[in-house]
């Protein structure tokens, strides 16, 4: 009995460990994921390396952006996308009535 309750302390260090470093990091890593999936031509980008473009052709692992004034186009992977600044979806006019 007294060796179960030595053992107590690493145990629950080892559960807050978990709670406070794995679900996290399965969350963030799930939301990346879906980020990625929903990546949409003409979505304006932000890559890790902190180049900003719009996407104009998505390929299976290869996005192709294009940035800048002589709009120079970017051929990066797909996780190499760090965020998305505007979606093309955002675009969309609603109608008064």
């Amino acid at each position: 009995m007294n060796q179960i309750v030595s053992l107590l302390p690493i145990i629950l260090m080892l559960v807050v460990f978990y709670l406070v470093v794995f679900i996290p990091e399965n969350k963030r890593k799930k939301k990346y994921a879906a980020l990625l999936n929903d990546l949409k031509l003409n979505d304006e980008v932000m890559t890790k390396g902190g180049i900003i473009g719009k996407i104009v052709n998505l390929q299976e692992e290869f996005v192709i952006l294009e940035s800048g004034p002589d709009r120079a186009k970017i051929k990066l992977a797909r996780t190499g996308i760090g965020s998305v600044r505007n979606s093309s979806s955002s675009d969309v006019v609603l109608e008064k009535k």
